[in-house]
């Protein structure tokens, strides 16, 4: 599918934003300014935009996982919301508990994360349901990731089961990132490639290289498209690696060298760099002021949650995203 100039601009920005901020996540954690774990998305934020900047907020419905900052940032979230939750500000939009990762926004269609892996398919398959059954889909599109782990699970069967039987229009990309925390491929599935089991489930299926950004784009926007207009679920299978641990506890040492010299080793963002400057789509300069606008936009987003409450254990009733309380406390 051909891809817009503009829509990779802006997927690449969401990129560059992503990256940025959670190298100063990493940097939080190691200084010891964040309790819970740091889970980076390096390496997984070409498919992550991608998808994404492919969902219109308001009409969507978009379940990230741990490792989609960069399909956040495309999907409309403000990065106050990311850095409130990870340094438990009560103004955040889990009122500054549960952690970091499991932050949502409903009211824009996006619902917190759930850890349990493959949780976020029945979900979204969920809400697209009840989307039908009140005669308000109307050409919605849901969106969750998971990893390859989470391919191996009942709630993802289950949950994408329903969506091809019901033909909804659900859009599911697998980030096969070789290993499942520590689990390589060969031990958790015997099919050559994850995308063979699009078919079993009767749904489309798509195979695309994670790290190359142009490729991502064409690919879940074809997805994108196809469900939208009624084609039923599409599952999209990005092969990357994790330029990362499973987490900033985890060193990663099991993933051999052979890997991460390979082809999925590379950084999807200096390929997007690279892509876009060949394509003429952006200079080198323009790049370098987005970087130095992402940094500042980090600085003042940490610098803001760092100066506010945390929650006050005598006055809170512990409730977070809820009808009854707002998303964010005076």
């Amino acid at each position: 599918m051909p891809v817009d100039g503009d829509f990779l601009r802006e997927a690449f920005r969401s990129m560059l934003r992503a990256r940025i901020l959670e190298n100063k996540l990493s940097s939080l954690y190691k200084a010891g300014k964040i309790v819970g774990g740091v889970y980076l998305g390096r390496g997984q934020e070409a498919i992550s935009a991608a998808l994404g900047a492919s969902l219109i907020q308001g009409k969507d419905c978009y379940a990230p996982l741990i490792r989609d900052q960069a399909g956040r940032t495309a999907f409309g979230e403000a990065m106050i919301d990311c850095t409130r939750t990870y340094l438990g500000s009560v103004e955040g939009p889990m009122r500054g508990r549960d952690g970091n990762i499991h932050r949502g926004r409903p009211e824009m269609g996006m619902p917190a994360m759930i850890s349990h892996l493959g949780a976020q398919v029945s979900v979204i398959a969920g809400m697209l349901f009840a989307k039908r059954l009140k005669g308000t889909l109307d050409g919605s599109v849901g969106a969750t990731s998971v990893g390859d782990g989470a391919t191996s699970t009942g709630a993802f069967h289950e949950g994408l089961n329903l969506a091809a039987v019901e033909k909804l229009p659900l859009v599911i990309v697998v980030a096969n990132n070789q290993f499942a925390y520590s689990t390589p491929n060969h031990r958790q599935f015997a099919c050559g490639d994850l995308v063979e089991r699009a078919s079993g489930y009767g749904v489309v299926g798509y195979s695309v290289d994670g790290t190359d950004l142009l490729a991502c784009a064409g690919v879940v926007g074809e997805a994108v498209k196809r469900a939208r207009e009624g084609g039923g679920p599409q599952m999209v299978v990005a092969h990357l690696l994790r330029l990362a641990g499973h987490g900033e506890h985890d060193d990663g040492s099991y993933v051999p060298s052979s890997a991460r010299t390979g082809h999925y080793g590379r950084d999807c963002i200096e390929v997007a760099m690279r892509q876009l400057v060949e394509a003429g789509y952006a200079t080198v300069d323009e790049i370098f002021s987005w970087q130095e606008e992402s940094a500042e936009e980090v600085q003042k987003a940490v610098a803001q949650a760092q100066q506010e409450p945390s929650p006050d254990p005598y006055r809170e009733d512990w409730t977070a995203l809820s009808t009854k309380f707002p998303a964010s406390t005076t």
